[in-house]
């Protein structure tokens, strides 16, 4: 009998790991529940082999129950009446299965119905579901916004709607609207609250919702009238049960059709707040946001497997020229770098579920009691690691599943355009995977402070310390020479001082980034298993090198252009350079670009690299500009209406008056201050100074120091 679980031996090797043993025991409570719960684990070992006999079930169901409707689903799809969705008959049946299987609620708490499973097996579970079908990861999957529920409700909404899930009603998130889609800061679905009925209602139209007729929808509203960014907006939860949201129409999609992508219409619907106020955007998107990208990940993954079990098959199947295409190099090729990217993409995302899932359990360990220095060290480290790798997870394994699925098209050649081969359903899913949750685009911009920062080549430093037969050596080598080319391309483009080139190349460097710690994640379990991933480890580094190369040499020919300043600066413009000939600050406090005058202000910018001292440690996986130091920024930024009076002198604070600090200033972003002298006596002066990031003040204040004589 196929079972997806058993044929993929990767899997329990990636379940097996270390780490997976420390989440079974801090997520147990020292397995306390075994009392209470027939099925709950006695110790470590129990709860690895309940992860491993739930995996083989799915994997079971997969292959023999879920992949077999898989073209009934893309060719049916779900349809819409009266306002209201119906899956494909396929889909329902598919979701029948799952729900008999008990594999709803996979990582809820047991007295919810759950299995109290880590993030871990519920990824193996829904890369599975995805090889089989990825339209039915899309229903199946988003059991995940409970996660939300479980730490943002209250403890009578999560005893309600969390039983709900366990037994099998699915969820959604609605967060994107027709003129909000990354932008989500600019949505606008009204909440006000009915004072009469003593309940929130939702107004206003949701677009590509995903199973947007879910039993239990997450809404991201306005709560706060006349608002208009993202300190304006809210969660709250929409039961189906109550009425007030009807589809206005089912979207007619490339791929994925099983799984009903809605805009939804809310006419006053009855609705309740869950957690804060102002806090939906701010705190709970970003949860749901988190938990929904390694979702497609793990959904990118098992497109991968898909197709590498597509080509493999029809490689070795299909005859010309008297012998199997798969003996031929340029096809022995795809299919050989499809298993590459397939286990790279894979070995990211598990790294990441481990990591999630340390900084997940102790988390919720310190609510239940104070956490040891050592596990708040632990839970610190692992929640940057996971803040870190999670868009390379996603953006990089999305990429990865459309890489291979065009090349599981091209190995069946002419027969990969018919509709008759499951390689063509792969190409059209899996190209959603790098448009939602979350562009590549939008991976890269949260991916790229960790380059600024130094975090990555401090994660990749730490993969290379780790012991490694001889063997495996040339290899390593080859991973520290593409580092040696990452190094230098970034400090290349972090020190350029020009945010446009920044954004510009910060693609190049992610993907750089991102290759050779695939690249020591492959070789690290070339090292627990060659027989597993020895060869395919070879064949993802060999791969890599030639993209790390790549992006060495366009950073290197394209570096910014040393045009003139713009006309709008004027033509009075101070470099960096000539700056240092008035103000005595020099390198690592030299903290202006340049600078120019305007009328009786002075202008001044400063990019922060992300590699500065200040930085390093404040705050560790989420560095934020000192306010003290935004203050010497702006400081410097207006010697230049003094430097007359400055030479012989050296400019010391006497007082910072009313400063304001407006937002928080990140590795990435070009500072540009405005100063004008309010007023002086003698050598002590008065500056007024606002300093400004993409046109939003960021900080103001009066700035007073004195010139003091160098003698």
């Amino acid at each position: 009998m196929a079972n997806y679980f058993k044929e993929i031996p990767h899997l329990r090797h990636h379940l097996n790991h270390p780490l997976t043993r420390l989440v079974a025991q801090l997520k147990e409570r020292d397995f306390i529940e075994a009392e209470s719960y027939d099925f709950a684990p006695v110790d470590t070992d129990d709860a690895i082999d309940s992860y491993e006999r739930v995996l083989e079930i799915v994997g079971e169901l997969c292959a023999e129950q879920v992949a077999p409707q898989a073209m009934s689903v893309d060719q049916k799809g779900p349809t819409l009446r009266k306002g209201h969705v119906s899956y494909a008959p396929a889909t329902a049946a598919q979701l029948d299965v799952v729900r008999k299987a008990g594999i709803m609620g996979m990582t809820m708490p047991r007295k919810y119905g759950g299995l109290n499973f880590p993030t871990l097996p519920f990824l193996m579970a829904a890369e599975m579901i995805s090889t089989a079908d990825a339209s039915l990861q899309n229903v199946w999957g988003l059991q995940s916004c409970a996660e939300t529920l479980k730490e943002y409700a209250s403890p009578e909404q999560a005893e309600r709607y969390l039983k709900r899930v366990c037994a099998g009603e699915t969820m959604s998130m609605d967060l994107t609207e027709p003129d909000a889609g990354s932008d989500l800061q600019s949505a606008m679905l009204r909440a006000s609250y009915d004072e009469k009925n003593n309940c929130w209602r939702l107004n206003g139209v949701k677009r590509f919702i995903t199973n947007g007729d879910a039993d239990i929808h997450l809404v991201l509203a306005r709560s706060e009238e006349g608002s208009r960014d993202g300190r304006g907006l809210s969660m709250f939860i929409y039961d189906s049960q109550n009425g007030g949201m009807t589809v206005r129409r089912i979207e007619r999609k490339m791929g994925i059709k099983g799984s009903p992508t809605c805009e939804l219409v809310f006419r006053d619907a009855k609705a309740e707040l869950c957690g804060s106020r102002r806090l939906g955007l701010i705190k709970y998107v970003m949860s749901l946001m988190n938990s929904a990208r390694l979702g497609i990940a793990a959904q990118s993954v098992g497109i991968s497997q898909a197709c590498l079990r597509e080509a493999q098959i029809y490689a070795r199947e299909r005859k010309q020229f008297g012998k199997t295409i798969v003996e031929f190099p340029a096809v022995r090729e795809m299919v050989d770098n499809i298993e590459a990217k397939l286990h790279a993409s894979r070995a990211i995302l598990y790294e990441t579920g481990r990591y999630v899932d340390i900084n997940k359990t102790l988390s919720e360990l310190s609510t239940e009691r104070a956490l040891t220095d050592e596990e708040r060290e632990m839970m610190k480290h692992y929640a940057r690691l996971a803040d870190s790798l999670t868009p390379i997870a996603k953006g990089m394994a999305g990429e990865y599943a459309n890489q291979n699925a065009y090349d599981c098209v091209q190995v069946h050649g002419g027969s990969g355009y018919m509709t008759d081969y499951t390689c063509e359903r792969l190409y059209r899913d899996a190209r959603i995977t790098t448009i939602y949750e979350g562009t590549t685009q939008m991976q890269v911009v949260s991916a790229i402070r960790f380059a600024l920062n130094g975090h990555y080549s401090e994660l990749i430093a730490h993969y290379d310390a780790q012991p490694l037969s001889t063997p495996l050596h040339p290899l390593r080598e080859r991973l520290r020479a593409m580092t040696s080319q990452y190094n230098i391309a970034l400090a290349t483009v972090g020190s350029c001082g020009d945010q446009n080139h920044i954004d510009f190349m910060a693609r190049r460097i992610v993907e750089m980034a991102g290759s050779i710690i695939m690249g020591y994640l492959t070789l690290a379990n070339a090292e627990s298993n060659a027989e597993l991933f020895l060869r395919a480890a070879t064949n993802y580094i060999r791969y890599a090198e030639a993209e790390v190369a790549k992006h060495a040499l366009y950073i290197q020919n394209n570096q910014p252009s040393t045009q003139p300043p713009k006309e709008s600066e004027g033509e009075n413009v101070v470099t960096r350079e000539e700056i240092k000939g008035f103000l005595p600050h020099r390198e690592p406090m030299l903290l202006v670009d340049k600078m120019w005058c305007e009328g009786d202000e002075v202008v001044g910018e400063y990019t922060i690299r992300g590699n500065e001292y200040f930085l390093q440690g404040h705050f560790p996986g989420k560095p934020i500009v000192p306010g003290v130091i935004l203050c010497e920024i702006m400081g410097q930024c207006g010697s230049l209406l003094v430097a007359e009076q400055m030479a012989g002198r050296t400019p010391l604070y006497t007082s910072f008056e009313n400063a304001r600090f407006k937002r928080p200033v990140s590795p990435g972003d070009k500072i540009v201050v405005r100063s004008h002298i309010a007023r002086n006596r003698g050598l002590l002066f008065f500056i007024d100074a606002t300093a400004t990031v993409e046109g939003k003040v960021v900080c103001t204040a009066t700035l007073a120091f004195m010139l003091v004589d160098n003698k």
